[in-house]
């Protein structure tokens, strides 16, 4: 009851940050192993897949001939990870070790902090037209609850729960790269040889 209690007392939003009465989210996990007699992470549930950022990946191709063109567009895209407090799960905190165990042990894989994807598209172009590749890799995400109990009473609680999110590399790509083409401007067709 009381650790029901604490955790919906506990709401990590950037308002709370200045609040002498409680500390943040970050703030918690950054004493996870350090300072901490017990920080565990109880992930819920399986991984859900969602897809990431579309961007654009390699260089812009102008087609300044009048007849279609075929271009070959190499690029490289790293994807990397986030969380809901802002720090890195590749640093060297406790509670990214933390996850990271809990989530190999749970799933049967390791967590995947950054992936970099390298390859050749072909993209075609009308003739005035600019091509590029956009890139929307597929991430998963993961949730639950940091328990964290302290030694000595830490904002007036031995035990802190902290709700926490983060979201990296799926594992097998499956990512969406499409071609797109717009018309050029002026000034672009201005500056074809």
């Amino acid at each position: 009851m009381i650790a029901a209690a604490l955790m919906a007392g506990f709401t990590p939003a950037p308002a709370l940050a200045d609040h002498e009465d409680t500390p943040t989210a970050r703030q918690l996990l950054e004493l996870c192993d350090n300072g901490t007699d017990v920080c565990v992470f109880h992930p819920e549930g399986r991984p859900e897949y969602v897809a990431g950022t579309t961007r654009q990946v390699g260089k812009e191709v102008y087609n300044c001939t009048g007849r279609e063109q075929r271009f070959t567009v190499g690029w490289s895209d790293t994807t990397s990870e986030s969380n809901s407090v802002g720090l890195s799960l590749s640093a060297e905190y406790g509670f990214a070790e933390v996850f990271k165990a809990t989530f190999e042990a749970t799933y049967e894989r390791t967590w995947t902090n950054s992936h970099t994807e390298s390859q050749t598209t072909t993209v075609f172009t009308g003739p005035g037209e600019v091509g590029w590749v956009e890139r929307q890799p597929r991430m998963e995400r993961v949730g639950g609850t940091y328990e964290l109990h302290f030694p000595d009473r830490y904002y007036g609680h031995y035990y802190w729960y902290v709700p926490f999110e983060a979201t990296g590399p799926a594992p097998g790509g499956d990512e969406a790269i499409v071609q797109k083409t717009r018309p050029m401007t002026q000034a672009e067709r201005n500056a074809c040889p």
